[in-house]
């Protein structure tokens, strides 16, 4: 029993945690996250709507600044040693933390049924290339399976992982690269003619790339508590995570733009162009090793939302609970096309949620965010007017999330056909609504908050005369 014990993570929601993350294990972890088939998918959309140096320029500059927002609450996690979750309990209070904790959970595991069926379908293509076999439920479950076994280890088996793999990745994605060059001549993407097909604008690109940052938002801090120092956490994270987008995007643009160069269906899909000359096997690795990776960061993060739902919980618990509703929930029929609507409205609606935070901070006071008060199960309330502040918080988010579903949230679509869709709701910016609605939720929230403060020191300087 004790060494079954040793071998489950001792993960908590307060500050104690193992400050084990360097900066190449900084850098791996969030390569292997962002090195993913959605991500691969935004780059696909790209061209040829956009010529491919345009294409890659949105994509490096989009990333940077998108990525942003993501060094801020991971630094935040570095700082206080808390998770995301439990970060949201100094602007939303015990309630509104669990709240936020349920839906993050609700949309992890949801993901993580997608990621689960993608690795799936990888592992058993390249199963069947190499011994003819194929079934595609038992190697979903497999996958997922390999998923719990991480997690169940806790960061310690996470960073482990996510170091190799990662490593894995990026030999791989240079194999495919240099076989796609040898049969199709990348080098003839420079000079692509521009197309229409996916309704995609040089803004709207910028936009997509920004949200694919955002998206993350929500779970950075779960593994940034962990770096040895601020710097790691910062430069780490951003070096990790511009990369990924710029070869996993990379590589779905130039997979694109080489299948509709050739007369072929547009595909994100490099094993498609590949399997014909031999080389399909280090394509679906590239593809099972991504989603993977993603994929035990997703079950993780839901973990730890499910801990500030109800704190007194041990890790191994949710976590084997989680892992086992991810097994079965990847088996349900349709699951990629019926789910994805409904994962980015909800991800659409952390942007604002975290902006508060965000600016809370950074920009209104830390002094509520010690790991004393937040590690508590019970928060003590703020320091000062916590009902007037709360008001701001609540209006702030509202109106934010209100502008992100009336301007837009443009989102790739429909994996199981490999093709593009264009989702939109109300009234679509012509560049998109997510840095936006970013800027104006924190910038209500801080306006709100200054005023608050002017107000309360006008009042105690006349109460002192």
């Amino acid at each position: 029993m004790a060494f079954f014990h040793r071998l489950l993570g001792q993960d908590t929601l307060d500050d104690h945690q193992h400050k084990s993350l360097g900066a190449f294990g900084t850098v791996a972890l969030w390569l292997g996250a962002n090195v993913v088939v959605t991500t691969i998918l935004t780059g696909m959309l790209l061209v040829p709507d956009l010529p491919f140096t345009t294409a890659m320029g949105s994509v490096l500059i989009g990333s940077l600044i998108g990525a942003i927002p993501l060094l801020l609450v991971g630094l935040m996690g570095q700082r206080t040693g808390l998770p995301s979750m439990a970060l949201t309990r100094r602007a939303y209070g015990p309630l509104g933390s669990r709240l936020i904790s349920l839906v993050n959970m609700g949309v992890l595991i949801a993901w993580s049924w997608i990621q689960a069926l993608l690795a799936g379908m990888s592992l058993d293509y390249a199963i069947q290339a190499t011994t003819g076999y194929s079934n595609l439920p038992l190697m979903t479950i497999l996958c997922e399976t390999v998923v719990v076994l991480i997690v169940l280890r806790g960061h310690l088996g996470i960073e482990r992982v996510e170091r190799w793999a990662a490593m894995a990745m990026v030999a791989l994605a240079a194999v495919v690269l240099y076989q796609l060059n040898l049969h199709y001549d990348v080098s003839t993407l420079l000079d692509m003619p521009v197309e229409a097909r996916n309704g995609i604008t040089l803004g709207i690109a910028f936009d997509i790339v920004i949200a694919t940052a955002f998206s993350w938002i929500s779970s950075s801090a779960d593994y940034n508590r962990n770096c040895k120092s601020g710097a790691i956490a910062v430069w780490g994270t951003y070096l990790g995570y511009v990369m990924a987008a710029m070869i996993a995007m990379g590589l779905g643009a130039a997979v694109s733009g080489l299948s509709v160069m050739n007369g072929m269906e547009q595909t994100y899909d490099p094993t498609r162009l590949l399997s014909g000359f031999g080389f399909g096997l280090p394509a679906a690795l590239v593809i099972f090793f991504s989603v993977m990776t993603t994929n035990v960061m997703a079950v993780y993060s839901a973990t730890l939302s499910c801990m500030n739902v109800s704190p007194g919980m041990t890790f191994w618990k949710p976590a084997l609970i989680i892992g086992v509703v991810t097994v079965f929930g990847a088996l349900i029929p349709g699951i990629l096309d019926q789910f994805q609507n409904f994962l980015l409205l909800i991800g659409a609606l952390f942007i604002p949620a975290f902006s508060v935070i965000i600016v809370d901070y950074y920009l209104v006071g830390r002094e509520g965010y010690s790991p004393e008060l937040l590690k508590a199960r019970h928060q003590l309330g703020r320091p000062t007017a916590p009902v007037a502040i709360g008001a701001y918080v609540i209006g702030a988010y509202v109106i934010g999330a209100g502008l992100a579903a009336y301007w837009s949230l443009v989102a790739p679509l429909a994996f199981g056909a490999g093709l593009a869709a264009y989702w939109s709701l109300v009234a679509p910016l012509a560049f998109g609504a997510s840095l936006p609605v970013f800027i104006i939720t924190g910038g209500l929230y801080w306006l709100g908050a200054m005023l608050l403060t002017k107000s309360r020191a006008n009042a105690s300087q006349t109460a002192g005369e």
